[in-house]
């Protein structure tokens, strides 16, 4: 008979994000994971099988928190472009006080193991067409609104924005300069007008 968990598996799993977040799977050991999560090592793969499976899970976490958090920004305003601006607005924030430049984890994994690893390719899929979908539909509330052009594809412009989005969480990685960041966005918005 095994023993009952002894841990908060959403806040070892949030943990678990943060490391691999932060240095990417391949950089990642067990024994970061195993301390980073506060756990032993026995209980991490009675939990959660081997890496991968831990990764994998990781991936669903940040969707549900993370992604989930910047889809709230884009269903909540009754402007669809007001909602995008507040997003990318958002991003910046974070990619200037979110400490360490890490991107986004969606992003790095597609770059790290997209092409290698087909199941860490659907997982970044799904997020990016979450993405996109949240871009969609906040543009539909203004065409809805009269506020664009009903000749303009919707889901070509939600495709742009999210291609946006991720090359500036790129780039944040590597340059935290907010005019720099935002001078890009203001870019990107133009497509809206």
């Amino acid at each position: 008979m095994s023993r009952p968990r002894e841990f908060d598996i959403e806040e070892v799993l949030d943990k678990a994000v943060e490391t691999f977040w932060f240095k990417g799977y391949e950089a990642t050991s067990i024994q970061d994971l195993v301390e980073s999560m506060g756990i032993h090592r026995g209980s991490l793969y009675a939990a959660f099988g081997d890496k991968q499976r831990l990764f994998l899970t990781v991936l669903d976490r940040y969707r549900k928190v993370v992604v989930r958090k910047l889809l709230d920004i884009l269903d909540t305003n009754a402007s669809g472009k007001a909602a995008i601006r507040q997003f990318f607005a958002t991003v910046i924030e974070h990619v200037i006080t979110g400490g360490p430049l890490r991107g986004c984890l969606v992003t790095n994994s597609a770059v790290e193991r997209g092409l290698s690893d087909p199941d860490t390719a659907k997982k970044v899929s799904l997020c990016v067409a979450q993405l996109e979908d949240g871009f969609y539909k906040a543009l539909l509330r203004d065409r809805g609104a009269g506020e664009l052009d009903n000749q303009r594809d919707l889901r070509a412009l939600a495709r742009y924005l999210t291609c946006n989005l991720q090359g500036l969480l790129v780039i944040g990685k590597i340059r935290s300069d907010r005019s720099a960041l935002e001078d890009v966005v203001k870019v990107t918005l133009q497509a809206l007008e």
